[in-house]
C-alpha cells in the first residue's frame, strides 16, 4: 500500500491571537485560557473551486466555556470571529450561548441547522467541492447525506481552503482534531479503525463513501508534471532559474529545460529587465524590458547565440555578460519555440502553449477595438501580462482584482485602476479579450497562466499589519512568488530561492525599477514545504487590511513532503 504521508495538523504559523502557545499533542489538540480570541489553520489546503474529491475529518468536543467553531476558512487575518463577520470562513459553531450551532457561510449564518453541543461529542466535517457538511457523533446533521451529495449545511464554498478552529471569549475552551492520525483523541476514548477508501487513517467513524483523509498521500496533483509520472515535465523543468557570473567571454549557461520566456538581468547592480521569448525568437534577440514601456528593441552585444534542450549561449558584451556583476534567467518553458494559427477568437492569434504546466505565449496583431483572442491552454488565465511590441505599459490582469474591469500595470507602482485594456472581461477556458487601450495601435505580446495544483498558484490575501503576517498555503514549496499591494500604490515584490537558500527570505527585486537587489528584515518571508509565511509588517507586503495579489511557481509538490 502506499504512504499516507503526512496528515494535516493545526498550523502554528497560521494562527492569529495567543493560540500557537496553547497547541499540543503533535499540533492536533487546542486549548485557551481566559479572555482569549484566537484562530488557527491546518497545514494542508484544498482549492474548493477545482478539486471534486471529499475531504473528511474529526474534532472532539473536550471542553467549552464559550463558543468556539470548526469548518474550513481562506484566510486567518481576515476572519474576525467566528459569526457573522467571518467573511472568509464556512464553519459551524460548537460552543455555549445564542447562535452555538449555527452554521456561518461567509457573511450570513443559518440557525436551520442548529444543534445543541456537549462535552465529549465529536463533529465530523466533510467537504467536496463548494459543500460542506457537519456531523454530530455520525448523525450528519438535517439528514446531510455526504455520500449522496445531498442535504448539504453549506454549498457555493470557494477559493483556496484549510480546516480552521476559533474560539472567542473567556474560560478553558479545548479541542482536539483527528486528520487520521488517532482515533482515540489522544488516548481519550476507544479507537475507531475506520480507514479512507485509500487506506489511510485512523478515524472514530467510518469517512462518508468517496471522501479521502486530509494527508500528503491524496494531494491532487496532475500525472503531467507528477514527479512520480514524469521524468521531463515535473515542476523545476517547467520553471527554472539559473545564476552565472558576467567575463565578457562568448559562453553556455546550463538550464533545467530549454527556456520559452526568459526575464533576465544582473541582481547586484542597477539594470533594467530584459525579457525575450521563443515566440519572437530568443537568438533574434528582440527585446522588451519590464520596467519601461519603451519600444520593443534588439541586444547589439551580450546577443543570445543557441538554444538548446539545458541551455542558452551568449556572446560577450557588457549588457548581459559584464565582468563583475552577478546575473539570473528566470525561465519558463511554452513549446520549444514552435507557434500556431489559433482561431478560437475573433481575431487570430498566434500562440505556443503548454497545457500540462498552465503556460502560454500569445502574439496579436493589430486589431480593432475589443477583441478576443484564443490563449490555447485548457482552462481560463488568472494572470496575464499584455502590451504592445511598440511600446506601452505592461497591463496586467490577476483574477483577484476587485473587477474584471480593472488592471494593474507591471512597470509602476500604481494600485488597481479602471482601463479597457482588457475589455472588462474576465478570461474563459478559451480566449482572453483585449480592449479599447490596445486596439488599432499595433502588434502585441501577451502571457498568460493559470494554476496548475502542486506547481503554480494565483491568489491573493489580506494584510494583518503586523510582524508575524499572513500564511498562505500554496501546495508546494515555492521557487519563485510576485507579491503586489493593489488597494494602493506598492511595488512587485520579487522574492527565489535561487538568491536566497535558506529562510528568512529576505532578498528581494522590484519588477517594476531598475535598482539593485535589497536585503531587509523588514520584507522578509519565509519560504516554507507547503506555502510562504510573511515575516514583516512593511506596508508593501502586509499593511493592516491591505489587500495583495501574488502569484508564485513551486519546484516541490508538497505531496512530496520536502522541505526548504
Amino acid at each position: 500500500m502506499a504512504s499516507s504521508g503526512n496528515f494535516a495538523t493545526l498550523n502554528p504559523v497560521d494562527f492569529q491571537g495567543a493560540i500557537s502557545s496553547f497547541l499540543s499533542n503533535g499540533n492536533l489538540k487546542a486549548n485557551t485560557g481566559a479572555n482569549v480570541d484566537a484562530h488557527c489553520g491546518g497545514t494542508l489546503g484544498i482549492n474548493a473551486d477545482t478539486d471534486t474529491q471529499g475531504y473528511y475529518y474529526e474534532v472532539r468536543i473536550e471542553s467549552r466555556s464559550n463558543n468556539q467553531a470548526v469548518g474550513w476558512t481562506r484566510n486567518i487575518y481576515y476572519t474576525g470571529s467566528y459569526g457573522a463577520s467571518a467573511n472568509q470562513s464556512y464553519v459551524m459553531a460548537n460552543g455555549k450561548g445564542a447562535g452555538a450551532g449555527d452554521i456561518f457561510n461567509l457573511n450570513s449564518s443559518s440557525t436551520s441547522f442548529r444543534q445543541s453541543f456537549s462535552d465529549g461529542d465529536i463533529v465530523g466535517v466533510a467537504i467536496k467541492g463548494g459543500k460542506l457538511w457537519f456531523a454530530k457523533n455520525n448523525t450528519y446533521i438535517n439528514s446531510g447525506n455526504p455520500a449522496g451529495d445531498s442535504g448539504e449545511a453549506i454549498s457555493g464554498a470557494t477559493g483556496t481552503l484549510v480546516p480552521v478552529w476559533y474560539v472567542a471569549g473567556g474560560g478553558t475552551n479545548t479541542q482536539y482534531f483527528n486528520f487520521g492520525q488517532d482515533s482515540t483523541f489522544g488516548g481519550a476514548i476507544t479507537a475507531g479503525g475506520n480507514a479512507d477508501e485509500n487506506g489511510f487513517g485512523d478515524f472514530k467513524y467510518a469517512p462518508p463513501t468517496g471522501f479521502l483523509a486530509l494527508c500528503s498521500g491524496n494531494l491532487p496533483i496532475s500525472d503531467d508534471i507528477d514527479p512520480a509520472q514524469t521524468d521531463s515535465d515535473y515542476p523545476s523543468k517547467q520553471f527554472f532559474i539559473s545564476q552565472y557570473a558576467g567575463n565578457l567571454t562568448n559562453r553556455t549557461i546550463t538550464t533545467e529545460a530549454q527556456p520559452d520566456l526568459i526575464f533576465i538581468r544582473t541582481y547586484d547592480n542597477a539594470q533594467d529587465w530584459y525579457v525575450v521569448d521563443s515566440s519572437r525568437g530568443i537568438t533574434d534577440n528582440k527585446y522588451l524590458l519590464l520596467n519601461t514601456t519603451g519600444a520593443e528593441a534588439t541586444l547589439p552585444q551580450s546577443n543570445f547565440t543557441s538554444v538548446g534542450t539545458t541551455s542558452v549561449g551568449l556572446s560577450s558584451g557588457t549588457y548581459l555578460n559584464s565582468t563583475g556583476a552577478n546575473y539570473q534567467m528566470w525561465c519558463w518553458r511554452a513549446n520549444g519555440g514552435t507557434t500556431s494559427t489559433n482561431s478560437d477568437g475573433s481575431t487570430d492569434s498566434t500562440v505556443q502553449a503548454n497545457t500540462k504546466a498552465g503556460f502560454s505565449i500569445i502574439q496579436t496583431p493589430n486589431y480593432s477595438s475589443n477583441s478576443t483572442f484564443g490563449h490555447g491552454l485548457s482552462s481560463a488565465p488568472e494572470f496575464v501580462i499584455a502590451r504592445l511590441t511598440g511600446g506601452s505599459r505592461w497591463a496586467t490582469y490577476h483574477k483577484d482584482l476587485s473587477s474584471s474591469g480593472h488592471y494593474v500595470s507591471l512597470n509602476t507602482t500604481d494600485g488597481e485602476a479602471t482601463g479597457s485594456f482588457f475589455n472588462s472581461t474576465a478570461p474563459t477556458s478559451s480566449v482572453f479579450s483585449l480592449g479599447a487601450s490596445f486596439g488599432g495601435s499595433g502588434a502585441g505580446i501577451c502571457y498568460a497562466w493559470h494554476s496548475v495544483e502542486g506547481y503554480s498558484k494565483y491568489a491573493s490575501y489580506v494584510g494583518n499589519g503586523d510582524a508575524d503576517g499572513a500564511f498562505i498555503y500554496t501546495g508546494f514549496r515555492p521557487r519563485l512568488i510576485f507579491l503586489k499591494r493593489i488597494d494602493s500604490t506598492g511595488s512587485w515584490h520579487i522574492f527565489d530561492s535561487a538568491r536566497n537558500t535558506f529562510n528568512p527570505v529576505n532578498t528581494y527585486l522590484l519588477w517594476n525599477t531598475n535598482g539593485a537587489d535589497d536585503t531587509a528584515s523588514s520584507n522578509a518571508i519565509d519560504f516554507l514545504s507547503n506555502g510562504f509565511k510573511i515575516r514583516n509588517n512593511a506596508a508593501g507586503l502586509n499593511t493592516s487590511s491591505g489587500e495583495y495579489i501574488y502569484g508564485a511557481w513551486g519546484d516541490v509538490p508538497f505531496k512530496y513532503n520536502n522541505t526548504f
